[in-house]
């Protein structure tokens, strides 16, 4: 029998699942949702705090996505590649205070959707980068690497040309373990994007072009990194 006494326990505990549910970021976790779809990126929430936020990539369209979040300048502060239709994937990032914005990119091509979001809190100091390493990327490969090595502590500003005549190219920089370090994305012909790099540990490290086969034509290489 369900007393007066445990209706009343009933409608707090149910008040309570109510609020908790109000002050997640996306209605269950605490993940921001996420949803790309051939012509949209949609971002629950787009106001957040700064520090570490894990975003949830739903797939809703048609073609393979991938999604980034970009500073100023197309500073890329983190990503998420080959989000099948129907799936979702997750990925974190650390922001300091200031405005982003998230880009969906249906056949994981172009600038993307854009959708911007502001993180309140102390903005990020970045480091400034110890040398640049300037090269150029053509079809298919890249020029300039050659002899490339790095000191563990040191931070390179990656700076690629892109000279081929009709594709955009890439550069993303690969941890000894596989995990993506930092990226160029992808560069119209005749423009030049950046990206600098910490090189916290000793290793061999790798770079690729992931557009399509970019990678099996040979957009790719290795370099080492020393301990400092």
């Amino acid at each position: 029998m369900i007393t007066s006494l445990t209706k009343a326990a009933l409608g707090g505990t149910a008040l309570l699942a109510v609020l908790a549910g109000c002050t997640s970021k996306d209605g269950g976790s605490d993940a921001v949702a996420i949803t790309a779809t051939d012509t949209s990126c949609d971002v629950a929430t787009t106001d957040l705090s700064s520090g570490s936020t894990t975003f949830e990539v739903t797939n809703k369209g048609g073609d393979v996505t991938e999604v980034y979040v970009y500073a100023e300048g197309d500073r890329i502060m983190g990503e998420v590649e080959n989000i099948g239709p129907g799936t979702s994937r997750t990925f974190t990032v650390d922001l300091g205070g200031g405005t982003y914005e998230v880009a969906c990119k249906p056949g994981q091509t172009g600038d993307g959707i854009r959708t911007a979001i502001t993180v309140s809190g102390t903005a990020t100091t970045m480091a400034s980068p110890d040398r640049t390493v300037s090269f150029e990327a053509f079809d298919h490969g890249y020029t300039g690497l050659d002899g490339l090595t790095a000191k563990a502590g040191e931070t390179i500003q990656f700076a690629m040309t892109n000279t081929a005549t009709g594709e955009q190219h890439e550069f993303e920089v690969l941890e000894p373990d596989g995990t993506a370090l930092g990226e160029i994305g992808p560069t119209d012909p005749g423009k030049t994007g950046t990206v600098v790099v910490t090189f916290d540990q000793p290793g061999t490290y790798t770079f690729v072009c992931g557009i399509s086969d970019h990678e099996a034509m040979g957009m790719k290489g290795e370099f080492t990194v020393t301990s400092a």
